[in-house]
């Protein structure tokens, strides 16, 4: 059954158009019919402008004028007001964190001081933001371009999505990116459709490989060749672990700040959030930005864009936590934060460096190769002598340790997790293994 485009979506279609055609053609279906509704949401906001005598529009519950709550809860929430702990946040996020997470970005990546972006919209962390972007940029066929080392993207685009996942192989014979392969695969994608999206995802979970300078500025060129040759491209950022970068000569700055801005057709999205970047995972906090070309201001279609993702929260999840939201704010206001950040990041470089080290032993190399790492959590191995799911099993029970197999000849270590002290005998362990099978 056709969907019934709704009025403020055509509106927001419109604004679109104007700025660029191109984006509105990069959007799904249901990106093209979602909107923000001005139902409920939107009468409240005006009741509580000027409902001076009684406001019975409210979908929470109210007690002496404030919030209602159970003090049992609120005794755990000390130091935190109910209005900005336990009461609903906006579907886009709460505006002082958005504002402090834009100015965040723009720190972090210099390269942005003169581009135009839009406001982060939060999303529910970053597994729930690329969903939100498979809902408003992925139809059912759609192809999305990945490396062949991912995480678990195929659940969200294909399973869900409908999208096609097309894979080029993530490193080249010297062990960098493959920029040969990954050209490839987008030359001969685009030829057969007018839209692809294009996912990178840096620090790489799972082998915590990172670009490096020269690597980047020659994928966001590829990006821009495509994009000039007429294929509509939405290049997705995935950088859940962006900032924990341990060589010189690793990018420090997102691809997102390289693509924005760069050709009509191509569409930057960034994905990041404290969860992986603060050591905060379980109070789900992501953010999802847009970089585009446009004709005139940019600010109405990031308005526009805005809209229709806050919309498409609204209709899966309707917000993040305030809670959650609140503490990142606060957190990154105050005075301790950039060096307690900086001293988290000196230990796990610190165990990089250490699994970096033992791995340089030459009785190692007849059982395994490990891949190319300079960042993010984990590292894999390609096991030369074993399959991966006989090693991690044996691990498992008859060692006590627990690795993840991937595919039939990787196996992916998170050292995030294992003390710099125990990272030698962490090895020595999966090396009895395999010697064992």
């Amino acid at each position: 059954m056709e969907v019934r485009m709704d009025p403020i979506a055509r509106e927001l279609n419109e604004i679109i158009v104007k700025a660029n055609p191109h984006i509105y053609n990069m959007l799904s279906k249901v990106g093209k019919n979602l909107f923000f509704p001005k139902g409920i949401l939107t009468q409240s906001a005006e009741a509580k402008e000027k409902a001076h005598k009684f406001n019975a529009t409210i979908g929470l519950a109210m007690e002496k004028g404030k919030i209602m709550y159970l003090q049992s809860i609120m005794d755990y929430l000390r130091g935190f007001d109910p209005d900005e702990s336990i009461s609903y946040a906006p579907s886009y996020g709460i505006m002082p964190l958005r504002k402090a997470w834009k100015e965040s970005i723009i720190e972090k990546n210099p390269s942005l001081k003169d581009k135009e972006i839009s406001l982060p919209v939060v999303t529910n962390a970053i597994t729930h933001g690329l969903s939100v972007v498979s809902d408003l940029w992925v139809d059912r066929g759609d192809r999305i371009i990945v490396p062949d080392k991912i995480w678990e993207y195929r659940m969200i685009f294909e399973v869900v999505g409908h999208g096609e996942l097309v894979q080029y192989p993530l490193f080249d014979n010297s062990g960098g990116f493959n920029l040969k392969g990954f050209r490839k695969c987008l030359l001969a994608e685009a030829k057969k459709r007018d839209k692809i999206i294009v996912l990178l995802n840096f620090p790489n979970n799972p082998t915590g490989y990172t670009v490096t300078t020269p690597e980047a500025a020659n994928i966001a060129d590829i990006l821009t060749e495509i994009a000039g040759k007429g294929t509509n491209v939405v290049a997705v950022m995935d950088d859940a672990y962006f900032g924990l970068f341990y060589e010189d000569n690793v990018l420090k700055e997102s691809l997102f700040a390289s693509t924005v801005g760069r050709d009509p057709r191509l569409l930057a999205i960034k994905l990041d959030g404290a969860t992986k970047e603060y050591y905060v995972w379980g109070l789900r906090v992501g953010f999802i930005t847009y970089g585009a070309h446009v004709n005139g201001s940019p600010r109405p279609v990031y308005d526009a864009l805005e809209r229709k993702t806050a919309g498409d929260v609204r209709a899966s999840i309707s917000n993040a936590s305030h809670l959650s939201q609140t503490i990142i704010l606060r957190s990154l206001k105050s005075g301790t934060f950039a060096s307690e950040k900086q001293e988290k990041l000196m230990i796990m470089k610190e165990r990089a460096m250490e699994v970096k080290d033992v791995l340089s032993a030459p009785r190692y190399s007849k059982v395994w190769e490990p891949y190319p790492f300079n960042s993010g959590y984990f590292m894999c191995l390609r096991l030369k002598t074993v399959e991966a799911e006989s090693l991690r099993l044996h691990l498992l029970e008859k060692y006590g340790v627990g690795v993840i197999a991937i595919g039939k000849s990787d196996i992916r270590i998170a050292f995030s997790c294992i003390e710099k002290k125990d990272i030698r005998e962490l090895f020595n362990i999966i090396h009895q293994g395999i010697r064992d099978l």
